[in-house]
């Protein structure tokens, strides 16, 4: 009940002038942008799960503002402004340079929720309506997303990193949806074209990213790890990219890495992320293991000493805040209930009466 208040409540809904609804969310206790894509992206599971017309209402803004004038780069935005207002985008180079940017990150997050709003819907008439811009961006992701330049993800406060595999992960995938969307909307061609050059980059990434008994943190970074959070997206959007084998060896490794109130993020810091410690968990193939990091969740929750609006990021060894609390993301708790197609069914369902 309190990710469902807070992920609700760090929004505002809107009409546009013809009367379509808007859903604007705040960056609470970061930068304070309005529209933030990749705070959208981990929220999107509650939308998905809840209220697919929300969903619209955030994407919406964002695709009109990338195909407008105002947007001058091959990549999906970060932003919308500073909330209360949507004027352009602020964070990095804003809209005048690439530096600071996120061009992975957003074009695959955007082409991904695109992609797991047609799955919940039954239909992707809502992409046909910005078809030109989500190929220019599946574009992009074939030509930069298998090795990614240095650049800043959405965790951005670890820094920029090269070569990230959780990164990539992202890009694969995106383009796997963006295949699933061709297969949707008739052009089969092209879904077959996406949907080998994805398998192609799959093949890439496993050699590329292997370590012995997991995955590393980044392609020239032997003796590293992280959380493969984006891989959840393959089983979600019934692609069946990867291997089982990565999942599990992933999930193997990662209780292998498991302090009293979860595992870190990567091998950088002790600190996680919420989201995507619940977004890990529903990699594990058994209900045990789900409920081992759940289980620390739990502990986390009813043993931190940081009494605050529920946080997003803490230490994973003395359960205290990093930072950010009140934050629109933890909606991506809601994640595991997307992988049962009847819970999933059930409550969409519910909206549209």
């Amino acid at each position: 009940m309190l990710a469902y208040r807070q992920c609700l409540a760090a929004h505002k809904l809107v009409a546009d002038f013809d009367g379509t609804p808007l859903y604007f969310s705040k960056e609470n206790f970061s930068n304070g942008c309005i529209a933030t894509v990749d705070v959208t992206y981990p929220s999107s599971p509650f939308f998905l799960l809840f209220n697919t017309e929300l969903l619209k209402g955030m994407l919406t803004p964002v695709l009109d503002y990338a195909r407008s004038p105002r947007w001058k780069f091959p990549f999906a935005p970060h932003d919308l402004g500073t909330y209360p207002k949507a004027n352009g985008q602020v964070y990095g180079g804003g809209e005048h340079s690439e530096e600071n940017q996120m061009p992975v990150e957003e074009c695959g997050n955007m082409l991904l929720m695109v992609a797991a709003l047609a799955k919940a819907e039954g239909n992707a008439e809502y992409a046909r309506r910005y078809w030109s811009l989500l190929t220019h961006w599946a574009e992009y992701l074939r030509a930069k997303g298998l090795d990614p330049e240095n650049q800043l993800c959405t965790d951005d406060f670890a820094g920029h990193l090269a070569r990230n595999t959780n990164l990539s992960l992202k890009a694969i995938l995106a383009l796997g949806g963006y295949a699933l969307l061709c297969q949707m909307l008739g052009e089969e061609q092209k879904a077959q074209e996406y949907r080998q050059l994805a398998e192609e980059m799959v093949g890439q990434w496993l050699q590329m990213a292997d370590d012995g008994d997991h995955y590393c943190l980044a392609f020239d970074k032997p003796g590293t790890w992280s959380l493969k959070y984006n891989l959840v997206w393959d089983r979600l959007l019934g692609l069946n990219l990867f291997p089982a084998e990565v999942a599990r060896k992933e999930v193997a490794y990662y209780k292998r890495q498991m302090q009293r109130y979860g595992v870190p993020l990567d091998n950088r810091s002790l600190y996680t992320k919420l989201d995507w410690e619940v977004w890990v968990a529903t990699l594990a193939e058994s209900r045990e293991d789900f409920h081992l990091f759940l289980d620390a969740i739990w502990r986390w929750m009813n043993e931190t000493p940081s009494r605050v609006p529920l946080t997003d990021w803490y230490w994973t060894h003395d359960g205290k805040q990093v930072g950010f609390q009140a934050r629109s993301v933890v909606g991506g708790v809601f994640l595991p209930m997307l992988t049962d197609s009847k819970v999933w069914r059930k409550w969409l369902g519910r909206s549209r009466r």
